[in-house]
């Protein structure tokens, strides 16, 4: 896994405690293209991600630009499920 330094920063973003409410939602799906993810639109707000096997679908938050703490949890979730943690 071979990141710039700013989807670098938002992984660790993604996986520091306790839970962040300042990342920003383009910055994550900048981040799963960046790990090869398939990004797709899902209807209204949905974004659905497939990394590693693992589906997932979010809402994209709006109208702010920033993930609410939930939201990030299920970030994370789904990106230990693919195998994927900060170094």
């Amino acid at each position: 896994m071979d990141l710039n330094s700013k989807n670098a920063k938002t992984l660790v973003a993604v996986f520091e405690m306790p839970v962040r409410a300042d990342v920003v939602w383009s910055d994550i799906e900048r981040l799963f293209k960046a790990l090869s993810a398939e990004v797709s639109e899902g209807r209204g707000s949905r974004v659905r991600v497939a990394l590693g096997g693992v589906r997932a679908v979010f809402h994209r938050p709006h109208p702010e630009k920033e993930t609410d703490k939930g939201a990030l949890v299920s970030v994370r979730r789904f990106l230990i499920e693919a195998g994927i943690k900060p170094k």
